[in-house]
């Protein structure tokens, strides 16, 4: 898949010219998005579907700082996927050099807050991701 794309933003960095860590989780979050709108499952079709799928862990390693006007490519990739846990990797690099290595879990909910069997109840979610391991 392609990598994502984000040009660093002025507002994004700090006061010494780099890009604040906060923002990387926020870059995850919209590689994510972009992720599973290829694999034909956005949010918004999630959201129709009374399904939810909140953020259970993060990780985040810096590995070089970015400033403003910078583009990071970041590729988003299957790390594990259980029955009822997603957990992908995000690599971000600029201009081939890695500056962080991500990583989210997330678990599915029905509309009643109770968590959902990927492989049972999204069964062809669920093969299009596993095609991805």
């Amino acid at each position: 898949m392609t990598p994502y794309t984000h040009k660093v933003q002025y507002y994004e960095t700090d006061k010494m010219g780099i890009t604040h860590h906060s923002n990387y989780i926020r870059f995850c979050e919209e590689a994510r998005i972009d992720f599973m709108e290829r694999l034909g499952y956005g949010y918004d079709q999630m959201e129709a579907d009374g399904i939810g799928s909140p953020v259970v862990s993060v990780k985040c390693d810096y590995k070089k700082s970015t400033t403003f006007a910078d583009v990071i490519e970041i590729a988003v990739k299957v790390l594990e996927l259980t029955q009822v846990k997603l957990t992908l990797q995000y690599t971000m690099t600029v201009s081939g050099k890695t500056v962080c290595v991500a990583e989210s879990a997330h678990c599915f909910l029905n509309s009643k807050g109770r968590i959902l069997r990927i492989d049972k109840d999204l069964p062809e979610f669920y093969e299009k991701l596993n095609a991805l391991t």
